[in-house]
């Protein structure tokens, strides 16, 4: 794979990660008249449960579902500048132009009642092809292994910035799911706080004495009635006290706390139960199932021994065509209805076809 880092016009980074043998050198500038890049973020601790609270009042004027011929994650091309200037690409990576965190954000910490901070931090766009419509799940495993490199590669670079407390690449798919832009497209956030999630699943395992999941791992292995797939070095499953209608945890089988800290043959083979497991999940209703995919991984410098690797993906989807919408229970409380079994879920998901190939 090769790397090669440029500028946009409005000095955001820009990375090209070329896996296609013979691929052309990336040298094309970005030839838009755009303002210095600059954000607004701020932090701000809710006093009730102790969360940071991110404030982003510059996004409202994001692009929003363009139509495709004004695709800004699409190659550039003579008449249409875009936020890619190379006229195709493989794997890009690049600045967020309305990132929710940025390094410049401005401003002191305030303290009081409803302690403030600017929000620093990084977001960074992962475009995973050049093919406007493709789906992750259409990619070959070559690729995939490449975007499994990729974000081991923007996990130890965010992990390195100032300010930055916890790493998080994720994907959101389909309309269903809010997504505003659909080019086949992940984001990767630097956090400057560890999140309350991550918060929360290490004082369980610090509880427990030790990494849960490991334990979490053995018990789906042991029952089997939960697994969705398996291989050497991963297991898919839908865990016992599934939130989501559909929801499915990949975990590796070796204790591991982020990305980097995978090995060359675990990358590999997860590019292949990985695109089984999508391949099921459009299988199940015979459509693009929408979903977010949200990699689970340890902080930058606390709990790093309690944290074990994993991909949960998950869809609002609850049939074919009836949404699983966060009402009171969820919203207001946080107490999660399902009105799947994850039993029988696994079990469907198992009898999918890969819509695919897989």
């Amino acid at each position: 794979m090769r790397r090669t880092a440029a500028r946009l016009a409005d000095g955001r980074e820009i990375i090209y990660f070329d896996d296609t043998p013979g691929a052309p050198a990336r040298v094309a500038a970005d030839t838009r008249d755009l303002p210095p890049a600059e954000t607004t973020s701020q932090i701000r601790r809710d006093p009730l449960t102790g969360e940071w609270v991110v404030i982003a009042a510059h996004r409202q004027a994001r692009t929003y579902k363009p139509p495709a011929g004004l695709c800004p994650l699409c190659p550039s091309a003579p008449d249409q500048p875009t936020e890619v200037p190379e006229p195709s690409y493989d794997v890009v990576v690049f600045e967020n132009r309305f990132p929710s965190l940025a390094q410049h954000a401005v401003g002191g910490f305030e303290p009081g009642l409803v302690p403030r901070a600017p929000g620093v931090g990084r977001c960074e766009v992962v475009c995973f092809t050049d093919d406007h419509n493709m789906s992750f799940g259409q990619l070959s495993p070559a690729r995939v292994r490449t975007i499994v490199d990729v974000w081991a590669d923007r996990t130890a670079a965010l992990s390195a910035l100032p300010g930055v407390e916890q790493v998080f690449p994720f994907e959101n798919r389909g309309d269903e799911i809010g997504v505003t832009l659909s080019h086949p497209h992940g984001q990767i956030y630097g956090y400057p706080f560890v999140t309350p999630r991550t918060e929360k699943m290490l004082a369980v395992a610090q509880a427990h004495g030790g990494p849960i999941l490991g334990d979490v791992l053995a018990h789906e292995q042991a029952d089997g009635s939960r697994i969705v797939a398996s291989s050497e070095h991963w297991t898919a499953y839908v865990p016992a006290a599934a939130r989501w209608p559909i929801e499915v945890h990949l975990v590796p089988h070796r204790h591991v706390p982020d990305l980097p800290a995978l090995t060359s043959a675990e990358r590999d083979d997860f590019a292949s139960l990985y695109l089984t497991v999508l391949g099921k999940l459009d299988g199940l209703y015979d459509r693009e199932l929408p979903y977010i995919a949200a990699w689970h991984q340890a902080p930058v410098s606390v709990g790093r021994e309690f944290a074990w690797l994993h991909l949960e993906v998950f869809s609002t989807l609850r049939t074919a065509d009836k949404l699983k919408y966060l009402a009171g229970s969820e919203s207001g409380m946080a107490v999660w209805i399902n009105d799947v079994t994850p039993e029988d879920q696994a079990a469907r998901l198992r009898a999918a076809p890969t819509r695919y190939g897989g």
